[in-house]
């Protein structure tokens, strides 16, 4: 009986029937849709500060709603995300080595060189000098 509820509040709020494929089909390609969408903001953004708000608010979402399907969507979190892309980007950069580190940490959204600094040791396992003098030999790629 609870489950006959379950499905007449279901039709009472419009949802569709649980085994409707297309439904979901159409969800998820709405839902990869909307990654997209934020995934090209970072990347056309990255030297801005990008706060959860308004990533959630281009798509339409709470900020918690949205950092829970988007971690569920890439596995891992909003800011890890955008600080990975930050970090591939700082790469590219220092492997060109046209740009001096200072304006790289400014071109990929850091407030200082500093913490760029502090940020790419962690993450890479050396300073972004080391490895740009170390080249295409470097962990963390």
């Amino acid at each position: 009986m609870a489950q006959a509820d379950v499905k007449s509040m279901d039709s009472m709020l419009g949802a569709p029937p649980s085994d409707d494929r297309r439904g979901r089909r159409d969800e998820q390609r709405a839902a990869g849709g909307r990654l997209r969408r934020v995934t090209q903001y970072i990347q056309e953004n990255l030297q801005q500060e990008l706060r959860l708000a308004e990533l959630s608010a281009l798509v339409h979402m709470s900020p918690y709603h949205f950092a829970r399907l988007f971690k569920q969507s890439t596995g891992v979190p909003p800011h890890r995300f955008l600080v990975r892309c930050r970090m591939d980007e700082a790469r590219a950069l220092l492997e060109a080595r046209a740009v001096p580190i200072a304006e790289i940490a400014r071109l990929v959204g850091f407030r200082t060189p500093s913490h760029f600094t502090t940020t790419f040791r962690r993450l890479a396992g050396m300073t972004p000098s080391a490895y740009r003098s170390s080249g295409a030999d470097a962990p963390g790629r």
